[in-house]
Formats: C-alpha cells, sequence, structure tokens
C-alpha cells in the first residue's frame, strides 16, 4: 500500500488504520522529508511492532521521475492519496505563486499517480469539502480537491477503482491545518462543519471503501450552522432555509441601519463599535471585552479566513456588501466601525453637492422645462456667472452696491444685451 503524505498526522493516521484494522502488511509512505520528518521513527516502529513492513521515502510526488524511482520494482495494490499544501488567502492575494504548490500537491501528483499506476485495486483521494461546499480563503484549495474529485469519476467511469473523500476539518494534532485550539473547534462548528476526530474519521473511510459510489462527503454537517445565510452552498439549498428577501426587507438584520439612522451620532457611533467588537469576539471565541477598540486585527489573531469570517457576519447584520479585505483597509475595531458608520448613514451632502446634483439632473432633462423655463434660468445662471467672475477678479469695493443695484433694476432684455456684447467683445 502507497501513502502520499504519510509521515503527517492525517497519513500516519491512515497507515496505522490500514495495518491495525484492514491488515495491511507492507506499506509505502510517501513525504517530502522521509524519514527525517517529526515523528516519522516512532510511526516506523510503532508499524512494524504491528505486524507491518513500513517503510518511510522521501519524495517530491509532483516530479515524475522521483515518484517513478519511489515504486520502482514495488508491487502497489492499494494508492492512499493524503499529501496537500494549504496557502490561504483571500482570492485578491492568490498570486500564481501560492496557487501552483497548492495545485501540484494535489493534482499534478494525482495525475502521475493515475497514470504511473494503472493497476492498482485501490485507488483513494483525499479531497476536502472546500471544492464541494465553499471555504472562505480558500480558493486554491478547492480548485485542487475538485480535481480529485472529478478524476474519481473519470475513473468510475472507465471501470477503474476510485474513491475521492470531501473531508471537514480534522482534529488530529499536527499536519495541515495544525493543533486545533478550542476557537478553532467553536469555529468550525459555527460554520455548520463540526470537526472530525481519528475515531470518527476512521470509522468514515471504513464506511466509505465499503460503499459503492465513488465521490464522498464524509462527517457531519450541521444544517443551523448555514440556516439563514445569504449565500447557503448549492448542494445544502434543499436542506438549509436560506434568508427571506422582500422588497421591503432590507438584507441584513431587520431595521439595524434604520435604528442607527435614528440615534444621535454619538451614540450611533458607540453602538456600531459595540456591535463590531461583539462581532469580532465571536469570530475569536473571545468576550467582547477583550477585543480593545484600538488594537489591530492582525494583533487579535485574525488571519486571511477570520477575516472573511467578520466580514461576513457584518455584512449579514448590515446588509451592506463588503469587500474580503475589509479588515486590513481598516485595521482597528474603531476604524472599521466609523466606515460602517459611514456606509449605513452616508454625511449630508454640502452646498457643493447638491447645487450640482441638481445641475446634473437639470442637464439630463433639458427637453422637460419649457422655453420660458430656459430663458429664466439663462438668465440666472449667466447672472450668478457674472458675479462669481466679479469676485474672482477682485472688483473695486465702491462699485458693488451700484453694481448689484443696476443688476436688480436689469429686465431679460437688458442682461442678454449685456452678455451678448460681452460675447462679441474681442
Amino acid at each position: 500500500m502507497l501513502v502520499t503524505g504519510g509521515t503527517g498526522a492525517l497519513g500516519a493516521l491512515t497507515a496505522r488504520h490500514l495495518v491495525l484494522e484492514h491488515g495491511a502488511r507492507r506499506l509505502l509512505l510517501l513525504s517530502r522529508r522521509g524519514p527525517a520528518a517529526p515523528g516519522a521513527a516512532e510511526l516506523v516502529a510503532d508499524l512494524r511492532a504491528a505486524g507491518a513492513d513500513a517503510e518511510i521515502v522521501a519524495c517530491d510526488i509532483t516530479d515524475p521521475v522521483a515518484l517513478a524511482d519511489a515504486v520502482r520494482g514495488r508491487r502497489i495494490s492499494s494508492v492512499f492519496h493524503v499529501a496537500g499544501v494549504l496557502d490561504d488567502g483571500v482570492a485578491t492575494a492568490l498570486t500564481p505563486d501560492r496557487v501552483a504548490p497548492v495545485l501540484a500537491a494535489k493534482v499534478t501528483a494525482a495525475r502521475h499517480l493515475h497514470e504511473l499506476l494503472p493497476d492498482v485495486e485501490e485507488f483513494v483521494l483525499y479531497s476536502s469539502v472546500s471544492a464541494a461546499l465553499g471555504s472562505p480563503g480558500q480558493g486554491n484549495y478547492a480548485a485542487a480537491n475538485a480535481y480529485l474529485d472529478a478524476l474519481a469519476r473519470h475513473r468510475h467511469v472507465r471501470g477503474l477503482p476510485a474513491l475521492s473523500l470531501a473531508w471537514g476539518p480534522w482534529d488530529v494534532g499536527a499536519g495541515m491545518t495544525g493543533t486545533l485550539a478550542d476557537g478553532d473547534r467553536d469555529r468550525a462548528a459555527r460554520s455548520g462543519l463540526p470537526v472530525t476526530t481519528a475515531e470518527d474519521g476512521t470509522a468514515l473511510l471504513d464506511a466509505a471503501l465499503a460503499g459503492a459510489d465513488p465521490a464522498v462527503l464524509p462527517g457531519a454537517v450541521d444544517i443551523t450552522g448555514f440556516t439563514g445565510r445569504p449565500d447557503v452552498p448549492h448542494l445544502l439549498r434543499g436542506l438549509v432555509r436560506g434568508p427571506r428577501r422582500t422588497a421591503a426587507a432590507p438584507a441584513g438584520e431587520t431595521g439595524f441601519a434604520d435604528r442607527l439612522r435614528a440615534l444621535p451620532a454619538d451614540e450611533r457611533a458607540r453602538v456600531l463599535l459595540e456591535r463590531v467588537r461583539a462581532e469580532a469576539a465571536a469570530v475569536l471565541g473571545f468576550a467582547a471585552t477583550a477585543v480593545e477598540l484600538d488594537r489591530p486585527f492582525k494583533d487579535l489573531g485574525f488571519d486571511s479566513l477570520t477575516a472573511v469570517e467578520l466580514r461576513n457576519r457584518l455584512g449579514a447584520v448590515t446588509g451592506v456588501r463588503l469587500p474580503a479585505t475589509l479588515i486590513f483597509d481598516y485595521p482597528t475595531p474603531e476604524a472599521l466601525a466609523e466606515r460602517l458608520g459611514t456606509e449605513l448613514v452616508p454625511p449630508a451632502p454640502g452646498a457643493a453637492e447638491a447645487l450640482m446634483a441638481g445641475l446634473d439632473e437639470l442637464e439630463a432633462s433639458p427637453h422637460e422645462l419649457s422655453a420660458g423655463d430656459r430663458s429664466r434660468l439663462r438668465v440666472r445662471l449667466s447672472a450668478l456667472l457674472a458675479r462669481w467672475a466679479d469676485d474672482h477678479a477682485g472688483p473695486d469695493p465702491d462699485d458693488d452696491e451700484g453694481q448689484d443695484a443696476d443688476l436688480r433694476a436689469a429686465t431679460e432684455e437688458d442682461i442678454f444685451a449685456l452678455i451678448d456684447n460681452e460675447l462679441e467683445s474681442p
């Protein structure tokens, strides 16, 4: 049996399970660091103590030559492709350099295994729920695992063994996701995808291996974690009730913006700041008082994934479409609350903005005015421009009163004559 990522937490768990529960007696565990990986010697000792002949080999599985060298001369009956690389980030931050390694570990390696070992009896791919349901900050990882699901179906329709397992988050110690803290488990539970323990995961693996479906999503899905979201995954829309949207109902929390508008400015700012702190605390699993108003979100422990979760929560509360880079653009709760306040209760336009808006409206509908209306407007605007021109030139103060009196006494014909005279002057 061949296990890629064999020295990682999930690969090691899989290897031990195959030996103890499936009676595997010969295992080849591939990983980038091989025997030098932490815990590798202990893993080999455990597998050999259980009666298996296990070998750990350092191999870059994205290199077809290195992979061919690693399996040469061995009879491989089963493949468990567990290896993977994470590099989470919002879509705008996923440069080619951040996408390529993630795709290589899943896509390139799986393709090499598919082509190199055509006669295996088992071909198991460890995919991710991110490909099926989506996961904030994991666009690259979702794409890589979607390929694994597609490869499994490709093999299945051709009569080849295949099983793709779209796992959710695991809680098995160190590995791609690292050791989970209580806050991580709480966030996973709130997301609707509780973490999978080693005991539950191996039981789910056995159930999937016994089934006939080439691509399955093992693990628990708590639909209450998706209820009311504006972005319910397509696969769950038959199970989860999304938010009701009508012309009279805002997309966000009912009446929140209206309540804010009714408050005095100081009180409005306080309420918004409290809400931002409360939502940030909920994401991190803190008490709201632990979120200091002027402390950067990064220092509080936010990363790209929790930043997206906070953005989603605030968007659901306010009904405002917010960018994924929200907390990086407004890095403290205080700055973020001020930004939301401007979005929810825009400042009243100044005199110049109001006048410009009126002119825009006038310019957009010239045919709605009668000839008399246009004539009166022309007189008023021309007189106003003439006055501003005199102000700009700095007229003699002694002449101001006389000029104003002459302007007030002038008829339309007088003003038109004056304008025509000015236009004809060299």
